[in-house]
């Protein structure tokens, strides 16, 4: 079983490199024509705001106790998901 801090640190990496992707997906909407243009830059700033509330939730779930732990992690483990969704629904079209 994983423990608590190793599970944060996964976690933390993971969203570190979804950032990551975030910005180069800013720049290929920048680059595409108008009409997909405007399609993508809205898929992107959905994807900065589920980014924002995940490690919101990450952050949240670091700072809590093990009396907290469980209740916490449900809330990151559904922003993690929606993020997770979001990044497919953009990146396969």
């Amino acid at each position: 079983m994983e423990t608590k801090e190793a599970h944060l640190g996964t976690m933390e990496a993971q969203l570190k490199q979804w950032g990551a992707k975030l910005d180069e997906l800013g720049v290929i909407g920048e680059e595409a024509a108008s009409e997909a243009r405007v399609h993508y830059r809205k898929g992107v700033d959905e994807l900065k705001a589920k980014h924002l509330a995940a490690q919101i939730k990450l952050d949240e779930l670091r700072a809590a106790g093990s009396e907290k732990w469980d209740i916490l992690k449900t809330g990151v483990d559904s922003a993690w998901k929606d993020l997770e969704a979001g990044f497919k629904k953009l990146t396969q079209k």
